[in-house]
């Protein structure tokens, strides 16, 4: 695997920052769509426009998943909860007290005190992530 462009790092960790609010804007999202009760009868299918208006769960379900956002936000959120399922405690407990701990995360030092490592280790679990990370959602 090659190592990732500092561009792509700086993205990953910033959507780890993030993802508090973007697991709420996930949610905020669906209910959204899934509350719309305007209907697109524009839907290309022509004389079959009527017959899906009629089925409004399935409009839903449709909305749901051709939302570009709410797809692009979701395959983020599900790749990171993904590689933190997989992590150990240590490097669970990294990414809650740096990206998790409201705006102002832990330094490096810190958290390398709180977890009982080294610094190196600290940043060796970083990247270990941030490439994990990347590579679920097929970022280079």
């Amino acid at each position: 695997m090659t190592a990732l462009r500092k561009a792509t790092f700086k993205h990953v960790e910033a959507e780890l920052y993030a993802y508090p609010d973007t697991k709420k804007e996930i949610k905020r999202l669906r209910e959204q769509i899934m509350n719309d009760t305007e209907i697109d009868e524009n839907v290309g299918m022509g004389s079959n426009s009527v017959r899906v208006a009629s089925r409004p769960t399935e409009q839903i379900a449709t909305r749901l998943t051709t939302n570009k956002t709410l797809r692009n936000l979701e395959e983020i959120s599900d790749a990171i909860e993904s590689v933190y399922e997989q992590l150990e405690e240590s490097q669970k407990k990294l990414i809650r007290l740096r990206y998790w701990n409201g705006r102002r995360g832990f330094s490096w030092e810190r958290i390398a005190l709180e977890c009982n490592i080294s610094e190196r280790t600290v940043y060796n679990y970083r990247n270990m992530i941030i490439d994990a990370i990347a590579e679920r959602v097929g970022w280079r």
